[in-house]
């Protein structure tokens, strides 16, 4: 305006056209019958495309037949600025993306050398850049990171800031690497580039990151994550304890105000986090699921405030014959829980006639497990022993989970017959549940960290009334003194 000139040209943002696939696939404001999947990665594409400057249109969903995708791809092309082609990027018997591509325009790559995300295809209809997304969403959000943003980037005629050398982005977070201290140990293949996504704690005065599930269709190991490891294609992963580069997924100054509990699952380190939010504490609560055993770890490495433990040593105690044992020297406190009842966890109606726990051992029923180092695992092993149940003769004993509902939920699915398991988590998925045993379920915190003020917080909530009711309309659950210190080591 100064120069006298009221116009100027401008770039348009360019459109992505977003096309969902697959005969299972419903839309989102559809109602899913058994069997079907809410399409729910359009709103993913939709969200990270407007971050990126670029606009989208979603086309109705497309069954699973070749003319169908061919069709659309066309008409999207001469839609839109770029076509993004949702699921049927595998290899499957009706994953027709990278056909239909070909036999629209050109397909380039179908393939990439990165996990999650190694499926994609990439091609283009004319001058119109069309990429194949896998529809497992977490490599979903790797490939609109990796492959999309660059494409946006192009089409907006802006520098994009990623290289070979330059450290990954997601979902909008262009944080610098930092460095944090492995947990557990990462495996990776020397086949692909791998992205690994991690919680973050500060517990004991050092970043922390502790690997979450790394299934390329668990949505929530990205919406519960703080960060994301990048192992490079030449390596085959990193050892516990070595420091790794991390790319943070939330401010920094959060994670390092949390309160971290971590150990043996249970659902009602869901329902503290979200009294203590609701009580308006300035921090928030983050929980990992590692096992009884990863709690004493991770205690032991001042890598959490407190650990959830149920550990049943051979005379028939709960928890403290374990604690002196991991912790010759003391500095430990035991904190009391709660007590729950674990059984089995059947179908409705218990189709199957599970009486008792020696019934996971009957011909024709199959069983799904807890990870090795999770009380309910050790649990489970002793009362195979007392049975004198031979595992390996259990179909589905070394079937491994990591939480009550997920083992619930393959119940539920009719993955399996049985799996052992809290009732609340029965009850929360609508499970038939066989009473096997009552244990204590506690908690352990560092002497040095009884007296933090959000450890302080943590057990207020236990011994409210508020707390009380919640577990009680949970069920299977007893409460005597929870919050009070059961020993000192």
């Amino acid at each position: 305006m100064a120069s006298g000139n009221p116009e100027v040209e401008v770039l348009r943002r360019p459109l992505a056209g977003i096309i969902p696939t697959g005969d299972e696939i419903v839309p989102a404001d559809g109602k899913p019958a058994e069997g079907e999947i809410m399409e729910f990665n359009s709103v993913i594409f939709t969200g990270m495309l407007n971050e990126w400057g670029a606009e989208s249109k979603t086309y109705p969903v497309v069954p699973d037949k070749l003319p169908l995708i061919e069709r659309a791809i066309k008409t999207a092309a001469e839609e839109c600025d770029m076509v993004l082609v949702i699921a049927g990027s595998s290899a499957g018997r009706e994953d027709y993306t990278a056909a239909a591509v070909e036999n629209t325009g050109t397909l380039v790559i179908h393939g990439l050398a990165i996990k999650p995300g190694k499926p994609a295809v990439l091609g283009h209809i004319g001058a119109v850049p069309c990429v194949g997304v896998p529809g497992y969403s977490v490599s979903a959000i790797i490939v609109m990171e990796k492959v999309v943003r660059v494409v946006a980037d192009r089409l907006l005629c802006r520098q994009s800031k990623k290289n070979d050398n330059a450290p990954a982005r997601y979902c909008g977070f262009d944080s610098e690497p930092l460095e944090a201290v492995l947990a557990n140990k990462i495996t990776s293949s020397l086949k692909h580039r791998e992205f690994v996504r991690a919680r973050l704690s500060f517990a004991g005065g050092r970043l922390t990151a502790v690997p979450l599930s790394r299934g390329a269709g668990v949505i929530t190991s990205f919406t519960n994550a703080h960060a994301v490891i990048d192992v490079p294609q030449n390596r085959e992963g990193y050892e516990s304890g070595e420091k790794v580069p991390v790319t943070p997924l939330v401010d920094i100054k959060e994670v390092m105000e949390m309160l971290v509990v971590t150990g043996s699952h249970d659902p009602l380190i869901d329902e503290v986090a979200d009294m203590l939010k609701r009580s308006g504490v300035s921090f928030g609560l983050s929980s990992s699921h590692v096992g009884s055993m990863g709690a004493i770890t991770a205690l032991k490495a001042g890598q959490a405030h407190l650990g959830g433990i149920h550990l049943l040593d051979e005379a028939g105690e709960y928890n403290l014959s374990y604690l002196k044992k991991h912790f010759p020297d003391g500095g430990i406190i035991l904190i009391e829980g709660v007590g729950r009842a674990q059984g089995l966890m059947v179908a409705k109606g218990n189709p199957k006639g599970i009486k008792s726990f020696a019934d996971i051992a009957k011909p024709g029923l199959s069983y799904v497990n807890r990870q090795r180092g999770s009380g309910t695992r050790i649990l489970c092993d002793h009362l195979a022993k007392t049975a004198g149940i031979n595992p390996h003769e259990v179909y589905g004993y070394y079937r491994e989970e990591f939480t009550h509902t997920a083992v619930a939920a393959l119940v539920k699915a009719g993955s399996a017959d049985a799996g052992l398991g809290i009732y609340s988590a029965a009850k929360i998925n609508g499970l038939d549940f066989i009473p096997i045993a009552d244990e204590a379920y506690d908690f352990i915190c560092r002497a040095e960290d009884i007296d933090d003020p959000r450890v302080r917080a943590f057990i207020k909530i236990l011994q409210s009334e508020a707390f009380f009711e919640r577990l009680s309309e949970m069920g299977g659950y007893s409460l005597k003194a929870p919050g009070s210190v059961k020993a000192r080591l």
